[in-house]
């Protein structure tokens, strides 16, 4: 059976999608300009779902695909936290989850010269941006914006750094934030730095409140909002 586009390019984000599906049909969306994200493929005027999950809409016209995995996919404009496992003349060896390894050249940080190349020891996390995701080819990284800014990538010291699924690093990415780092947030001071490949990492004054931020997110995916408002409230008594 032949899969039917949405008449309205909006009718089925935020609903569960399944390979092969027409999820937008640009033939109907003139004048308009779309970001396919991850798991989405054009054929045409088709946009067709690659992966069961969730589509998703982010302003001003990004799109893509929402699944729970602990292998990630990588995908141009995601930020990631990657392990470096290697270093070379020109770039750095990092695993970001991917089924391959993802290069990180040497000048793509702020003022990167040959000059004041950054020196990383083999198991350094740093938070990085992807700027390239081919098939076939080893995604390429920078820990800069766009703009050539630093802002908030490059190294992560000390803190915890532990694994989640795609799915999770997702939710807590979410805008507005999610209800969970909210709460949290009211009640406590911490960092934490979200990595979409599945990895999050986590820093504050006292292991304590590392150890309670982090076993908070970690038992959240499968929660509702108000369980997990309900879940920090109960563990924030326990420790008070």
């Amino acid at each position: 059976m032949e899969s039917k586009p949405s008449n309205s390019p909006s009718s089925l984000v935020d609903q569960h999608v399944f390979p092969g599906d027409v999820v937008l049909d640009l033939s109907k969306m003139t004048n308009q300009t779309i970001k396919l994200g991850s798991s989405l493929r054009q054929d045409g005027d088709a946009i067709s779902a690659m992966k069961a999950g969730k589509l998703r809409f982010a302003k001003p016209n990004k799109y893509w695909v929402e699944s729970s995995h602990k292998r990630y996919v990588p995908c141009a404009g995601d930020t990631v936290l990657g392990i470096v496992v290697d270093s070379k003349a020109d770039y750095f060896l990092v695993d970001i989850k991917a089924p391959t390894l993802a290069f990180l050249p040497v000048l793509a940080f702020e003022g990167g010269t040959r000059r004041n190349i950054p020196k990383f020891e083999m198991g350094t996390l740093l938070y990085a941006r992807v700027v390239m995701a081919n098939t076939g080819m080893n995604p390429e990284l920078a820990c800069m914006d766009a703009t050539g800014k630093a802002a908030e990538f490059g190294p992560l010291k000390d803190g915890y750094m532990f694994e989640s699924t795609t799915g999770l690093s997702r939710m807590l990415l979410k805008s507005p934030p999610c209800p969970l780092l909210e709460t949290l947030g009211k009640k406590l001071a911490f960092e934490i730095a979200v990595g979409l490949n599945g990895r999050v990492w986590v820093n504050a004054s006292s292991p304590s409140i590392i150890i309670l931020v982090a076993n908070s997110i970690m038992k959240s995916e499968s929660l509702s909002p108000v369980q997990q408002k309900i879940m920090v409230d109960n563990l924030l008594q326990r420790v008070q």
